[in-house]
Protein backbone atom coordinates (compact mmCIF):
# COMPACT_ATOMS: atom_id res chain seq x y z
CA UNK A 1 0.00 0.00 0.00
CA UNK A 2 1.42 3.42 -0.93
CA UNK A 3 1.36 6.50 1.91
CA UNK A 4 2.52 9.19 -0.47
CA UNK A 5 1.86 9.21 -3.83
CA UNK A 6 3.53 12.31 -5.93
CA UNK A 7 2.00 12.65 -9.40
CA UNK A 8 3.62 14.75 -12.05
CA UNK A 9 5.02 17.08 -9.49
CA UNK A 10 7.11 20.25 -9.69
CA UNK A 11 7.42 23.61 -7.62
CA UNK A 12 9.26 26.77 -7.83
CA UNK A 13 10.17 28.82 -4.45
CA UNK A 14 8.79 32.30 -4.33
CA UNK A 15 11.12 34.68 -6.25
CA UNK A 16 13.14 32.32 -7.89
CA UNK A 17 13.01 31.65 -11.35
CA UNK A 18 13.94 28.21 -11.57
CA UNK A 19 11.68 24.94 -10.44
CA UNK A 20 13.64 23.44 -7.69
CA UNK A 21 11.24 20.12 -8.69
CA UNK A 22 10.24 19.81 -12.01
CA UNK A 23 7.25 16.66 -13.21
CA UNK A 24 8.57 14.64 -10.08
CA UNK A 25 6.06 11.36 -9.99
CA UNK A 26 6.93 8.52 -7.42
CA UNK A 27 4.81 6.03 -5.36
CA UNK A 28 6.55 5.55 -1.34
CA UNK A 29 5.27 2.31 0.04
CA UNK A 30 4.20 1.33 3.61
CA UNK A 31 6.88 0.22 5.79
CA UNK A 32 9.83 0.99 3.12
CA UNK A 33 13.06 3.16 3.68
CA UNK A 34 13.89 5.05 0.74
CA UNK A 35 17.75 6.22 0.09
CA UNK A 36 17.59 9.65 -1.47
CA UNK A 37 20.84 10.68 -2.78
CA UNK A 38 22.51 13.60 -5.04
CA UNK A 39 24.35 16.40 -5.89
CA UNK A 40 23.88 19.42 -3.25
CA UNK A 41 21.36 21.76 -4.68
CA UNK A 42 19.32 18.71 -6.52
CA UNK A 43 16.28 19.12 -4.97
CA UNK A 44 16.08 16.60 -2.12
CA UNK A 45 15.76 18.58 0.92
CA UNK A 46 12.80 20.14 -1.48
CA UNK A 47 11.42 17.04 -2.03
CA UNK A 48 11.52 16.70 2.06
CA UNK A 49 9.49 20.10 2.56
CA UNK A 50 7.08 19.35 -0.04
CA UNK A 51 5.62 15.52 1.64
CA UNK A 52 6.24 17.20 5.63
CA UNK A 53 3.80 20.14 4.03
CA UNK A 54 6.45 22.67 4.53
CA UNK A 55 5.43 23.14 0.77
CA UNK A 56 2.75 24.81 0.85
CA UNK A 57 1.98 25.92 4.05
CA UNK A 58 5.22 27.89 5.43
CA UNK A 59 6.62 28.39 1.84
CA UNK A 60 4.80 29.68 -0.84
CA UNK A 61 5.87 29.69 -4.20
CA UNK A 62 4.48 27.53 -7.29
CA UNK A 63 3.30 24.02 -7.08
CA UNK A 64 1.84 21.84 -9.58
CA UNK A 65 0.71 18.34 -9.18
CA UNK A 66 -0.74 16.05 -6.65
CA UNK A 67 0.95 15.12 -3.61
CA UNK A 68 -0.83 12.68 -1.66
CA UNK A 69 -0.19 11.28 1.84
CA UNK A 70 -2.49 8.68 2.76
CA UNK A 71 -4.57 9.19 -0.26
CA UNK A 72 -5.41 12.98 0.97
CA UNK A 73 -3.57 15.78 -0.88
CA UNK A 74 -0.98 17.60 1.33
CA UNK A 75 -2.65 21.15 0.73
CA UNK A 76 -5.97 19.87 2.18
CA UNK A 77 -3.94 18.57 5.22
CA UNK A 78 -4.13 21.20 8.66
CA UNK A 79 -0.12 21.33 9.19
CA UNK A 80 -0.78 20.47 12.89
CA UNK A 81 -2.37 17.44 11.98
CA UNK A 82 0.03 16.52 9.34
CA UNK A 83 2.73 17.05 12.31
CA UNK A 84 1.62 14.13 13.93
CA UNK A 85 1.26 11.87 10.85
CA UNK A 86 5.10 12.62 9.67
CA UNK A 87 7.67 12.98 11.87
CA UNK A 88 10.47 15.15 10.40
CA UNK A 89 14.31 15.47 11.43
CA UNK A 90 16.11 18.02 10.28
CA UNK A 91 19.86 17.59 8.91
CA UNK A 92 21.21 20.13 11.88
CA UNK A 93 20.89 18.72 15.55
CA UNK A 94 21.24 22.07 17.59
CA UNK A 95 18.04 23.26 14.78
CA UNK A 96 15.71 20.65 16.50
CA UNK A 97 15.96 21.37 20.28
CA UNK A 98 13.61 23.37 21.30
CA UNK A 99 15.54 25.68 23.77
CA UNK A 100 12.74 26.08 25.84
CA UNK A 101 13.11 22.94 28.45
CA UNK A 102 15.49 22.50 30.93
CA UNK A 103 16.39 18.70 30.88
CA UNK A 104 16.22 16.19 28.22
CA UNK A 105 13.49 14.44 29.70
CA UNK A 106 11.19 17.42 28.80
CA UNK A 107 12.38 18.01 25.78
CA UNK A 108 11.60 14.56 24.47
CA UNK A 109 7.89 15.13 26.02
CA UNK A 110 7.11 18.39 24.63
CA UNK A 111 5.72 17.41 21.78
CA UNK A 112 3.32 15.31 23.48
CA UNK A 113 2.95 18.18 25.92
CA UNK A 114 1.69 20.14 22.97
CA UNK A 115 -0.68 17.67 22.33
CA UNK A 116 -2.56 17.93 25.75
CA UNK A 117 -1.55 14.33 25.78
CA UNK A 118 -2.34 12.70 29.31
CA UNK A 119 0.12 13.64 32.33
CA UNK A 120 0.72 9.56 33.10
CA UNK A 121 0.37 8.48 29.46
CA UNK A 122 3.12 11.04 28.19
CA UNK A 123 5.66 10.03 30.76
CA UNK A 124 5.04 6.52 29.60
CA UNK A 125 5.36 6.56 26.57
CA UNK A 126 8.76 9.33 27.24
CA UNK A 127 10.39 6.59 29.04
CA UNK A 128 9.46 3.89 26.56
CA UNK A 129 11.50 5.67 24.02
CA UNK A 130 14.39 6.70 26.32
CA UNK A 131 15.18 2.72 27.18
CA UNK A 132 14.47 2.66 23.32
CA UNK A 133 17.31 4.68 22.52
CA UNK A 134 19.30 4.19 25.69
CA UNK A 135 19.30 7.60 26.52
CA UNK A 136 19.19 7.16 30.55
CA UNK A 137 22.23 8.96 31.52
CA UNK A 138 21.22 11.83 29.78
CA UNK A 139 17.28 12.32 30.64
CA UNK A 140 18.28 15.27 33.51
CA UNK A 141 20.80 17.15 31.49
CA UNK A 142 20.37 20.44 29.73
CA UNK A 143 19.52 19.70 25.92
CA UNK A 144 21.35 23.28 25.14
CA UNK A 145 24.93 21.12 26.79
CA UNK A 146 24.94 18.29 24.42
CA UNK A 147 27.31 17.15 22.02
CA UNK A 148 25.94 17.43 18.37
CA UNK A 149 25.82 13.10 18.57
CA UNK A 150 24.05 13.43 21.50
CA UNK A 151 21.56 16.42 20.61
CA UNK A 152 20.35 14.36 17.21
CA UNK A 153 20.06 11.32 19.36
CA UNK A 154 17.12 13.55 21.63
CA UNK A 155 16.39 14.86 18.44
CA UNK A 156 15.19 11.37 17.07
CA UNK A 157 13.84 10.58 20.63
CA UNK A 158 10.91 13.51 19.91
CA UNK A 159 9.64 12.37 16.86
CA UNK A 160 9.67 9.16 17.67
CA UNK A 161 7.88 9.49 20.93
CA UNK A 162 5.08 11.06 18.98
CA UNK A 163 4.50 7.46 17.06
CA UNK A 164 4.33 8.86 13.65
CA UNK A 165 4.08 6.36 10.89
CA UNK A 166 6.06 8.12 8.21
CA UNK A 167 9.23 9.43 8.86
CA UNK A 168 11.75 12.07 6.95
CA UNK A 169 15.16 12.19 7.52
CA UNK A 170 17.27 14.63 5.94
CA UNK A 171 20.77 14.40 6.21
CA UNK A 172 21.09 13.34 9.90
CA UNK A 173 24.27 12.34 10.04
CA UNK A 174 25.89 15.19 8.06
CA UNK A 175 27.34 17.08 11.05
CA UNK A 176 28.46 13.92 12.97
CA UNK A 177 31.55 11.64 13.58
CA UNK A 178 31.71 8.10 12.75
CA UNK A 179 30.73 6.77 16.22
CA UNK A 180 27.32 8.84 16.61
CA UNK A 181 26.81 8.37 12.76
CA UNK A 182 26.26 4.76 13.57
CA UNK A 183 24.29 5.14 16.58
CA UNK A 184 22.06 7.20 14.23
CA UNK A 185 21.44 4.15 12.10
CA UNK A 186 20.90 2.10 14.50
CA UNK A 187 17.91 3.83 15.27
CA UNK A 188 17.09 4.03 11.62
CA UNK A 189 17.02 0.53 11.31
CA UNK A 190 15.52 0.08 14.37
CA UNK A 191 12.46 2.39 13.32
CA UNK A 192 12.48 0.17 9.87
CA UNK A 193 12.47 -3.17 11.68
CA UNK A 194 8.93 -0.92 13.52
CA UNK A 195 7.18 -1.10 10.17
CA UNK A 196 7.87 2.90 10.07
CA UNK A 197 8.19 4.45 6.31
CA UNK A 198 11.50 6.28 5.64
CA UNK A 199 12.08 8.83 3.68
CA UNK A 200 16.50 9.31 4.42
CA UNK A 201 18.70 11.82 2.53
CA UNK A 202 21.85 10.86 3.09
CA UNK A 203 25.43 11.51 1.11
CA UNK A 204 27.12 8.30 3.20
CA UNK A 205 26.11 6.15 0.35
CA UNK A 206 27.62 2.65 2.00
CA UNK A 207 24.95 3.50 4.86
CA UNK A 208 22.46 3.96 2.66
CA UNK A 209 23.35 0.47 0.58
CA UNK A 210 23.44 -1.24 3.95
CA UNK A 211 19.84 0.17 5.39
CA UNK A 212 17.30 1.19 2.04
CA UNK A 213 15.09 -1.16 0.44
CA UNK A 214 15.02 1.61 -2.58
CA UNK A 215 17.20 4.94 -3.63
CA UNK A 216 15.80 7.64 -5.81
CA UNK A 217 18.82 9.96 -7.17
CA UNK A 218 18.00 13.28 -7.78
CA UNK A 219 19.42 15.34 -10.06
CA UNK A 220 18.25 19.51 -11.02
CA UNK A 221 14.66 18.65 -9.63
CA UNK A 222 14.37 15.50 -11.09
CA UNK A 223 14.41 12.11 -10.05
CA UNK A 224 16.94 10.39 -12.85
CA UNK A 225 17.48 7.11 -11.63
CA UNK A 226 15.42 4.55 -9.14
CA UNK A 227 14.75 1.62 -7.83
CA UNK A 228 15.88 -1.56 -5.79
CA UNK A 229 19.18 -0.35 -3.48
CA UNK A 230 21.20 -3.12 -5.45
CA UNK A 231 20.57 -2.69 -8.66
CA UNK A 232 20.45 1.74 -8.51
CA UNK A 233 24.03 1.27 -6.61
CA UNK A 234 25.34 -1.20 -9.30
CA UNK A 235 25.11 1.62 -11.85
CA UNK A 236 28.21 3.54 -12.96
CA UNK A 237 26.40 5.86 -14.25
CA UNK A 238 25.23 8.01 -10.93
CA UNK A 239 29.07 9.17 -11.08
CA UNK A 240 27.52 11.60 -13.91
CA UNK A 241 24.33 12.25 -11.50
CA UNK A 242 26.26 13.64 -9.08
CA UNK A 243 25.89 10.87 -6.71
CA UNK A 244 28.79 8.65 -5.03
CA UNK A 245 28.70 4.52 -5.05
CA UNK A 246 29.35 2.42 -2.77
CA UNK A 247 33.16 1.85 -2.13
CA UNK A 248 32.71 -1.76 -2.53
CA UNK A 249 30.92 -0.99 -5.81
CA UNK A 250 33.41 0.96 -7.45
CA UNK A 251 36.08 -2.43 -6.81
CA UNK A 252 33.43 -4.61 -8.62
CA UNK A 253 33.34 -2.02 -11.55
CA UNK A 254 37.74 -1.83 -11.31
CA UNK A 255 37.43 -5.79 -10.97
CA UNK A 256 35.53 -6.42 -14.14
CA UNK A 257 37.43 -4.15 -16.00
CA UNK A 258 40.57 -6.30 -15.07
CA UNK A 259 38.93 -9.36 -16.63
CA UNK A 260 38.00 -10.28 -12.89
CA UNK A 261 34.07 -9.63 -12.91
CA UNK A 262 32.02 -10.81 -9.63
CA UNK A 263 28.63 -12.65 -10.32
CA UNK A 264 27.45 -8.88 -9.42
CA UNK A 265 28.31 -5.93 -8.54
CA UNK A 266 28.41 -5.74 -4.59
CA UNK A 267 27.15 -2.89 -2.96
CA UNK A 268 27.23 -4.13 0.56
CA UNK A 269 30.85 -5.02 2.78
CA UNK A 270 28.97 -8.38 3.27
CA UNK A 271 27.31 -9.19 -0.60
CA UNK A 272 31.68 -8.49 -1.46
CA UNK A 273 32.95 -10.85 1.00
CA UNK A 274 30.64 -13.41 0.06
CA UNK A 275 31.23 -13.45 -3.67
CA UNK A 276 35.02 -13.11 -3.35
CA UNK A 277 34.42 -16.07 -0.31
CA UNK A 278 32.58 -17.70 -2.89
CA UNK A 279 34.84 -17.37 -5.88
CA UNK A 280 38.28 -18.36 -3.26
CA UNK A 281 36.50 -21.64 -2.19
CA UNK A 282 35.31 -22.23 -5.87
CA UNK A 283 39.55 -21.96 -6.90
CA UNK A 284 41.00 -23.80 -4.28
CA UNK A 285 38.24 -26.26 -5.65
CA UNK A 286 39.34 -26.50 -8.73
CA UNK A 287 42.84 -27.02 -8.00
Amino acid sequence: MNVIKLQNVSYKYPLSEEFALKEISYEFQQGKLYGIIGANGGGKTTLCNLVRGLIPHFYQGELSGEVLVNGKDVRDWESHVLATTIGFIFQNPFSQISGVKETVFEEIALGLENLGVDKEEMIERTIKVVKLLGLEELIKRNPNNLSGGQRQRVAFASIIVMNSDILVIDEPTSQLDPESTAEVFAIIHALKEQGKTIMLVEHKVDLVAEFADEVLVIEEGRIVIAGPTAEVFAKEELLQKGASLPPVALLGHELARAGQPLDEIPVTIASAKEQIAGRMRWTNGGN
